[in-house]
């Protein structure tokens, strides 16, 4: 194959991944400025009427953004209304509240003994306007009158407003739930005694943890990537994985104990710095210091915090923390595990090229090829409500990919780790010192 093919081939991969490249750095930067987040319901028994206290965001209600289809509200075609409401002052965004709840109490299922009863609307309290850029959560109240005698409730309500934690108060055992979106909880006694399992808690918060990974913790999973560039041989990976691990189990359980509490503005900007720092060393060696773990643990521990607000955002059943936080940290590792096999799958193959020396032509092409076909996934999925979330894992997949197709065109030496892992970690680097920016300036 001639000399000039080969220039000509390797100039056209390197421009179509620069392509990609900026389409990434623009997804990811814009991605989770407006997140959605589930709505906590307390429902109490007071006399003759149940007493419902929920904390949602009344915003995404009032705009119609279907929170089933829409985890960032940027992303939704009612963003410009839900930014208005965003910023709307307490009283007129509880006026008009008001005036939709009918429509929403048409919405939500409380059946007692099977039966619907009517809701009635009691309070609606909006804090007021702060940074429009960060979820306002609200506080709503409204009680169910309760039939003499009865025994049993469910409570349920539409799909398109989201995911709904519900706990049962005042009752020992009490029953709690985390309801995905459309779900209803099954008939529970009025009086306490229906709380789940341990190993039922401990099931249902699995997909809660692995859910925080793949698909919206995109911070994390660019931490995890950083880990995985920093050399081809298992030992290095295995080593900082077990001290990151590790260590974000310590503040995960000691956040969530409440033991340790500190505030986002603070934890989330260093996020971002530990994600340059690994990004950036990556780029001046290649094999494991031997600082590196501690420092890897101590970022472990950040993103440990880290995990403990999403906990926080819904909170853990009382009567069964351990079986739930543990459910919860396994959810997250088997996350972490499954970047790490995807990204181990996408360059395995120029890993071994690399050894070689020895340029592939059909190999790139192979890769190329692979590269097409997850971009042709977002056409199926193009109709569901999972495309916004995926756009940004599908874009480093696309990455992945193409950078091992330059890597494969080139006939040199340990071209994996010129061609795609240091250029990966440069561009990790890139975008977390971005979201540094803009955690603590913007």
């Amino acid at each position: 194959m001639s000399v000039s093919f080969l220039s000509a081939t390797r100039v056209a991969l390197l421009k179509l991944m620069s392509t990609v490249l900026l389409v990434w750095i623009t997804l990811v930067s814009t991605a989770a400025a407006h997140e959605t987040l589930p709505a906590i319901a307390d429902m109490t028994k007071e006399g003759d009427q149940l007493v419902f206290d929920i904390r949602l965001n009344v915003e995404s209600l009032l705009s119609g953004i279907d929170l089933t289809s829409f985890t960032d509200t940027n992303d939704a075609p009612q963003a410009a209304v839900y930014d208005d409401l965003r910023a709307q002052d307490p009283a007129a965004l509880e006026a008009a509240f008001t005036d939709f709840w009918p429509t929403m109490a048409e919405n939500i299922d409380v059946l007692v003994d099977g039966t619907p009863v009517p809701l009635t609307l009691a309070s609606v309290s909006v804090p007021e306007v702060g940074d429009v850029d960060n979820i306002r959560t609200s506080d709503l109240q409204f009680t169910a009158a309760l039939p003499e005698g009865a025994d049993t409730v469910s409570v349920g309500w539409a799909s398109e407003y989201g995911v709904l934690v519900f706990r049962q108060m005042g009752v020992d055992a009490a029953y709690t739930d985390y309801l995905e979106a459309g779900a209803s909880t099954p008939a529970f006694s009025l009086t306490g005694g229906d709380q789940a399992s341990g190993l039922a808690t401990f099931i249902e918060y699995i997909p809660v943890g692995f859910d925080h990974i793949v698909p919206k913790g995109l911070d994390h999973i660019l931490f995890v990537l950083g880990l995985f560039f920093l050399s081809t041989r298992m030992r290095p990976l295995i080593w900082q994985i077990s001290a990151f691990t590790l260590a974000h189990t310590i503040t995960l359980a000691l956040a969530a104990l409440g033991w340790v509490n500190i505030p986002g503005s603070i934890v989330e900007p260093l996020i971002a710095l530990s994600i340059v720092y690994v990004a950036v060393e990556n780029i001046f060696t290649d094999g494991l210091s031997r600082w590196r773990p501690a420092v890897i643990f101590g970022f472990g521990l950040l993103h440990g915090l880290g995990f403990a607000s999403v906990l926080a955002e819904f909170g853990l059943p009382e009567n069964s923390f351990i079986p739930a936080l543990i459910g919860f940290n396994i959810g997250v590792e088997i996350g972490q595990l499954a970047v790490i096999a995807v990204a181990f799958l996408c360059v395995t193959k120029a890993i071994d090229n690399s050894k070689g020396g020895d340029a592939n032509i059909p190999m790139a092409v192979a890769y190329l090829v692979a590269m097409a076909a997850v971009f042709l996934l977002m056409i199926p999925l193009s109709g569901t409500g999972l495309l916004p979330d995926l756009i940004p894992l599908i874009a480093i997949v696309a990455i992945l990919l193409g950078l091992s197709a330059v890597s494969a065109s080139v006939p040199r030496f340990d071209g994996y780790r010129e061609i795609v892992a240091m250029p990966g970690s440069v561009l990790i680097a890139v975008v977390a010192a971005y979201w540094c920016v803009e955690r603590v300036f913007l």
